[in-house]
């Protein structure tokens, strides 16, 4: 089974189990109603978590776990990493797509050679950037309209006709 991860536990609050999280998607309101987690220190090493209560505020998810019923529970949470599987991943909007869908994509130059594939997707201040591995190198691309003139996530493909400024 495939998962993705959607928030990192990072403390406790109170005596009674509830933890903070920081959400790692677009939708920080899916936790509020999204019933069970996978939760590790890693992938491969998760436990299923069911959802008793959950509130969003200051930005964060405030969760409680049934089970999970005392601050010492909750501490040992801390720093693991909430994952949910493919089928509870909410729909995209017209032109997003999620992580896992990009990184492998194909790039194409201006005459639609493939000159390279997704190996990263940077968040940065301004905007994200595409790593582009391009046989040992690695080309960091802007993700904005102003590059990526074409982007076809059925066919695994993104176009980049000014790739060779940045070669």
């Amino acid at each position: 089974m495939e998962l993705y991860l959607t928030g990192i536990i990072l403390k406790s609050k109170g005596l009674k189990g509830e933890v903070k999280v920081e959400p790692v998607t677009d939708f920080p309101e899916s936790f509020l109603s999204r019933k069970e987690y996978y939760a590790g220190k890693s992938i491969d090493s998760v436990e299923r978590l069911t959802v008793k209560k959950a509130a969003l505020s200051g930005g964060f998810a405030w969760l409680f776990f049934e089970g999970i019923d005392s601050m010492e529970k909750a501490d040992a949470l801390a720093g693991c990493k909430l994952f949910i599987s493919e089928d509870q991943l909410w729909p995209q909007p017209d032109n997003r797509a999620y992580l896992h869908e990009i990184i492998g994509m194909k790039v194409m130059d201006c005459g639609r050679r493939e000159v390279g594939v997704i190996s990263n997707v940077l968040n940065m201040p301004a905007h994200d950037v595409y790593e582009v591995q391009v046989g040992e190198r690695k080309i960091l691309i802007p993700a904005i309209d102003e590059f990526v003139t074409e982007f076809n996530l059925c066919e695994q493909y993104m176009v980049i006709p000014r790739f060779d400024e940045f070669m």
